[in-house]
């Protein structure tokens, strides 16, 4: 009979607490599983995802410890969770921007928050561009001379533009070809383009700090992904090696595609389009 009464009041627990939940819980709940999705995504391949496993293993045994009621370890595992934003701050820092950087770019980078009804600040290129860009990857392919074009788009990349060497010049398949040519001094880094316009050249990308990646991903390749994780630019990569082109956009990249893609990409995902 007590056990009949003890399982009766457990199931009017459970229904009273299943009937409380607010849709603000439920909404709760769904918030906290994005936001640890997303951390996950930005972390997932890198070493700072293991001392994220190791930080939260830390903070299980603290609970544990002190719903154990063992004082002493339970002090000093407290002292050691006190200052842990300062650690997460510290150890994460790279993360924390490129987290900050995703929710700029891609969340709230939107046309309602964007000021380009204001200023005529767009990144993108004209459709005219497309087919100089293209054509000059095709030969670039041909040749196997390897080559690394970024396209910002809403993002800035002042601080990537000033990593090389500034030129402003007109965009043009054959100067794109001179400045990627192996004996040319300013062949090797990226060349930025923006407008229409080559901004600069032998620029510095960031260069992603994953160690899961494949084996066809060389320096170019993970700059290229480095670069698109932490901006909405658009990179193309060809392939000293292999002379492929390669397309990468938001922290991914699609190997060996046609130029016939790549138009097709560029088209797609420019913003700027001649009218």
């Amino acid at each position: 009979m007590e056990i009949d009464e003890i399982s009766i009041r457990f199931v009017k627990y459970m229904i009273q607490a299943f009937i409380s939940i607010r849709i603000l819980d439920v909404l709760d709940i769904l918030l906290v599983a994005f936001l640890l999705y997303q951390i996950y995504m930005l972390l997932r391949g890198t070493v700072a995802f293991n001392i994220f496993v190791g930080l939260f293993a830390v903070y299980l045994i603290w609970l544990l410890v002190k719903a154990l009621d063992m004082s002493l370890l339970s002090t000093i595992l407290g002292q050691f969770i006190g200052v842990g934003v300062i650690a997460v701050i510290i150890v994460f820092q790279q993360e924390l921007r490129r987290f900050l950087l995703l929710i700029g770019s891609r969340y709230l980078n939107s046309s309602m928050f964007s000021l380009d009804g204001f200023a005529s600040s767009n990144k993108g290129i004209p459709k005219d561009s497309i087919s100089t860009i293209v054509d000059a990857s095709k030969a670039m392919a041909k040749s196997k001379t390897g080559a690394i074009i970024v396209i910002p788009r809403k993002s800035s990349l002042e601080t990537v533009i000033h990593t090389g060497d500034f030129i402003n010049a007109k965009l043009s398949k054959e100067l794109v070809l001179s400045i990627f040519f192996k004996n040319n001094p300013l062949h090797d880094g990226a060349m930025i383009i923006t407008g229409g316009i080559i901004k600069a050249v032998r620029c510095i990308l960031p260069v992603s700090e994953k160690t899961d990646l494949p084996s066809q991903y060389g320096m170019r390749h993970r700059a290229a992904l480095g670069l698109t994780e932490e901006s909405d630019a658009i990179v193309i990569i060809v392939s000293e090696q292999t002379g492929e082109i390669s397309y990468s956009i938001d922290g991914e990249i699609i190997f060996n595609i046609s130029p016939e893609e790549l138009f097709t990409k560029l088209e797609q995902n420019s913003l700027k389009k001649k009218k």
